[in-house]
């Protein structure tokens, strides 16, 4: 049975280590283990989870497939790059499904959240950076609604990367 829900504390550990494996099966072989490693360190460890589920800035969102966490998606609230156009934008920070759960329709259904999450926030506008050589992102975004609106640099460790900037204008 899948359930989407907002992350608690008690979450912080599981999803740290669903977060850094998630990464890790999508970027890792294209990347240099070295920067690969100083971006997990920053971005995925245990007290950097708490820390962002406790941020009112920060919505986190669990999907759990019975008792097992199999994705999990970040909205943050913020400025929006010049880029952006749409009002009220909110970004899809994070994004994410294992890939044993892939063809699932869980990517759809944690999207959908995001959705109504983003509208319960008062966001008109979604966005998000995603790699440019990450082709299977990019078509799961197209196929939500999301166009390419511009890019960004983006640092994997010592590496500056290149993500394309997506918006998507939400319906009321």
């Amino acid at each position: 049975m899948t359930r989407i829900r907002s992350a608690e504390a008690t979450d912080a550990s599981a999803l740290a280590s669903l977060a850094a494996r998630t990464f890790t099966d999508t970027f890792a072989h294209h990347n240099d283990p070295a920067d690969m490693k100083a971006f997990l360190a920053q971005a995925y460890g245990e007290r950097q989870q708490r820390e962002e589920i406790s941020d009112p800035d920060i919505v986190t969102l669990v999907v759990e497939e019975g008792d097992e966490l199999a994705g999990f998606a970040q909205l943050r609230r913020g400025p929006a790059p010049p880029s952006i156009n749409g009002t009220g934008a909110v970004e899809i920070w994070r994004f994410y499904v294992e890939r044993s759960f892939h063809g699932r329709g869980l990517a759809q259904a944690l999207m959908a959240e995001v959705r109504s999450v983003a509208r319960s926030l008062g966001a008109r506008t979604l966005w998000l950076g995603v790699w440019d050589r990450n082709a299977r992102a990019i078509a799961f975004y197209e196929k939500s609604g999301f166009r390419v609106v511009g890019n960004h640099r983006f640092m994997l460790g010592r590496d500056e990367q290149n993500d394309l900037l997506m918006e998507s204008v939400q319906s009321s």
